[in-house]
């Protein structure tokens, strides 16, 4: 039996979170071409024999660590050990902390996890986060229920990308796709319909977002999925599942997701009525 295919790792280490860390190293990801990369955060590093095992694994998979210590001595270590290793080793934070010690002409405080101080609103969105991906594409209706928001669209309507923006805001978002073969999960018409918000769009533009995912996929673009007819049957279906649920529609045809996003926001917070 063959083991999986190795994907390039990183390992990400932290004396706080690692989240800072790990933001950055996707942005620098996207830029590239390649195969799937395996990020594996390692957080709340305070001892010299966890960088220990994290260098030795790095150095067992070929892979590179990316880090946000503050702490000087664990900073210099953690670049010995991999030093002396043979791993590549990317310090995140220390460079700008260095230019703006010399700027301000200050002395860092050296105190991991500033950024993200644990207060009650840094857990509400980190709940709101793992809330979204618990919850996404309807994998387990329960959480229509715990909701503050429902999205409900066929595919390819944003629901994900919709889900993460608004759990930024701190609301705990469920999203429910809708396929004329599957009937809704029932708790969706027991939800106030207020929290519901049914994302419309148009058959050609859905036509041309399915088309780009499937030759994305290497897939014939051609198939029924994209197919026109099939499309329609979807949207019909769609707005006759809205009509029941009596929700509120969004048209994100043309609008971006952080513009969809914002205004679902400002009807739920009552700062839009129209």
């Amino acid at each position: 039996m063959t083991d999986k295919i190795d994907r390039p790792m990183i390992y990400i280490v932290s004396d706080s979170v690692g989240e800072t860390a790990e933001l950055v190293v996707k942005a620098a990801a996207s830029q590239f071409n390649t195969a799937t990369i395996e990020l594996k955060r390692v957080p709340y590093v305070e001892d010299q024999g966890t960088i220990k095992e994290v260098v030795a694994l790095a150095k067992e998979h070929k892979a590179l660590i990316a880090f946000t210590l503050v702490i000087p001595e664990m900073k210099e270590f953690l670049l010995q050990q991999a030093l002396a290793s043979g791993v590549v080793a990317v310090d995140i934070i220390g460079p700008m902390m260095s230019q703006m010690q010399q700027l301000l002409q200050q002395v860092p405080r050296y105190e991991p996890g500033i950024v993200h101080q644990l207060d009650d609103d840094y857990f509400r969105k980190v709940e709101a986060i793992e809330f979204a991906v618990k919850y996404d594409d309807g994998r387990d209706p329960r959480g229509i229920l715990k909701a503050d928001i429902v999205l409900v669209g066929v595919s390819r309507t944003s629901k994900t990308p919709l889900s993460q923006y608004l759990a930024h805001k701190r609301l705990k978002v469920a999203n429910v796709p809708l396929v004329p073969e599957v009937e809704p999960p029932e708790e969706l018409f027991k939800v106030s319909a207020k929290k519901c918000f049914g994302l419309s769009i148009t058959p050609e533009k859905l036509n041309n977002i399915r088309r780009e995912r499937l030759m994305a996929l290497g897939l014939n673009s051609e198939a029924n999925y994209a197919n026109m007819d099939r499309i329609r049957q979807e949207l019909d279906y769609f707005n006759k599942t809205i009509d029941r649920i009596g929700c509120r529609v969004i048209d994100v045809s043309n609008k971006a997701v952080e513009e969809s996003a914002n205004l679902i926001y400002n009807i739920y917070t009552g700062k839009n009525y129209r």
